[in-house]
């Protein structure tokens, strides 16, 4: 097969380019950074791009909290227009598979039970709440303790900052070019992927490699809130290989089929933390109390879906993983097309 891969030469993009050509592809990259005349937003290259293409796996992106809302034209201009453009082009051109690198960000926060209500969506967190020290969701009805477990691509989406927003709207630009194609759209939600090549010393980054990063200093990570708030941690070779598979499975035509990437395994921060400074020899984490508004509490994945349905299973464990990662030598990159999620 010959596969178009976006954002080919970024972070999760290198590694997906090595799963796919490991798995017998033939593989070809548009990314800014392996040429800046190479746009995803620019309707001629991108024609270019796919002409005789058997699939696309869309990387391109630009990714993280970033900076409130004000580079939110930024983040509609890569992710929105840059996918409209490229999805148009593949209409045009027949290509009839898609792989899309969504993000687990469309969920807000995670999965919650109340003692007395059962599931419950809890709004996003106030900061008078937060500046007191008060982290954890309580339940919308009844203001009891909450318990946080896994989310299912069932779950509703809630995205409650920039980056998530235009993830969601990547979604429903490939659905609807599914719809009007017939092509088969795949969406891998991938929670917080780390691994070799992160991207380092940028507002985009993950929260990994700012440990790491602090470690390398010298410099104790700097944990925020309590260190209590819980993800997935998921390494990004897994998240290549989940990229091969879902490229080679059957799908259904004509619709968008969503699977959570994750480990399966949550983790706290804090934990993540702890490791990362185990494996470089310290110093150990410092737990800040500080915030940042757009975060959410608790987001860990269900992968049952990918699962059962494509055979994937996660290679790397996280000791292992972490080991790894606090011990390669770190790029320095920053801007658009990074995806350390």
């Amino acid at each position: 097969m010959r596969v178009l891969v976006t954002g080919g030469a970024g972070f999760i993009g290198s590694h997906v380019v090595e799963a796919l050509e490991r798995a017998g592809h033939e593989t070809s990259v548009l990314d800014v950074r392996a040429d800046p005349a190479r746009d995803v937003r620019d309707p001629d290259v991108v024609a270019r791009a796919v002409a005789g293409v058997d699939a696309v796996c869309h990387q391109a992106a630009m990714v993280g909290l970033g900076d409130g809302v004000a580079d939110a034209a930024a983040y509609v201009s890569h992710n929105d227009l840059g996918t409209a453009v490229l999805l148009a082009a593949t209409a045009e051109a027949r290509v009839p598979r898609l792989v899309l690198a969504g993000s687990m960000v469309v969920y807000g926060e995670g999965r919650y039970t109340c003692p007395r209500h059962g599931t419950v969506r809890p709004g996003p967190r106030a900061a008078a709440d937060l500046d007191a020290g008060r982290f954890e969701p309580v339940c919308p009805h009844c203001g009891t303790d909450l318990v946080p477990g896994l989310v299912d691509e069932d779950a509703p989406v809630d995205p409650r900052n920039v980056y998530a927003t235009t993830k969601l709207a990547q979604e429903h630009l490939a659905a609807a070019w599914a719809r009007c194609t017939g092509g088969s759209a795949v969406s891998l939600r991938y929670h917080n992927v780390y691994g070799p090549r992160m991207p380092r010393d940028t507002p985009y980054a993950g929260v990994a490699s700012f440990f790491r990063s602090a470690l390398a200093r010298g410099e104790a990570p700097r944990v925020f809130e309590d260190g209590r708030q819980r993800r997935d941690f998921v390494h990004v070779r897994d998240v290549a290989a989940a990229n091969a598979l879902a490229l080679e499975a059957p799908s259904a035509p004509g619709v968008l089929t969503a699977y959570n990437t994750g480990s399966g395994e949550p983790h706290t921060v804090g934990e993540m933390a702890e490791a990362l400074a185990a494996a470089h020899g310290g110093p150990a984490p410092r737990v800040t109390g500080e915030y940042r508004l757009g975060d959410v509490r608790h987001i860990t994945a269900d992968s049952t879906r990918l699962r059962t349905t494509l055979g994937w299973r996660p290679q790397v464990g996280f000791t292992e993983g972490m080991r790894e990662f606090a011990e390669e030598d770190q790029p320095r990159q920053g801007g658009v097309g990074r995806r350390p999620e």
